[in-house]
C-alpha cells in the first residue's frame, strides 16, 4: 500500500465497541465511523473503505440489510465485511449474505486485529 493506510469502516451503535475496534487497530489503518446502518451505507458509498467491521443488530439498518445494500452495489460489492454479532445463530445467515468473516462477540482486541489483517490479505 506504500505508505497509504488502508481504511476501516467500523459500524456499530455502541460508541465503546467502535472504540475498542479502533484502539485495536490503532496505528494501521485509517478509520471512518457510522453508529447506524443508514449511516454505514452512506459512509461506504462516500468513502469506498478498504474493509467494513459491521455489527448485525444495528438502528435503521440492521447488519444483514447493510451486507445486502453492499453486496449489491457494484462499486462496493467486492469490499470486504466482517459481521459482528452475539448471536451464534445469525453467523450461517451473516455467511450466506456474503460476509468474509463472521465474529462471535465478545472478541479480543487480537482477535478483531487478526481477523482484519486476515481478511485484508485474502482480499489485497
Amino acid at each position: 500500500m506504500g505508505g497509504v493506510l488502508a481504511t476501516v469502516l467500523i459500524c456499530d451503535d455502541e460508541p465503546a465497541l467502535r472504540e475498542l475496534i479502533r484502539v485495536s487497530l490503532n496505528g494501521r489503518f485509517s478509520f471512518a465511523e457510522a453508529h447506524d446502518g443508514v449511516e454505514c451505507l452512506d459512509m461506504a458509498r462516500k468513502l469506498h473503505p478498504d474493509i467494513v467491521v459491521l455489527d448485525m443488530m444495528m438502528p435503521r439498518l440492521n447488519g444483514l440489510e447493510v451486507l445486502s445494500e453492499i453486496r449489491g452495489d457494484e462499486r462496493l460489492a467486492e469490499t470486504p465485511v466482517i459481521v459482528l454479532t452475539a448471536q451464534p445463530a445469525s453467523r450461517d445467515e451473516a455467511m450466506r449474505g456474503g460476509a468474509s468473516r463472521v465474529m462471535l462477540k465478545p472478541f479480543t482486541p487480537d482477535e478483531i486485529s487478526a481477523a482484519v489483517e486476515e481478511v485484508l490479505a485474502a482480499t489485497g
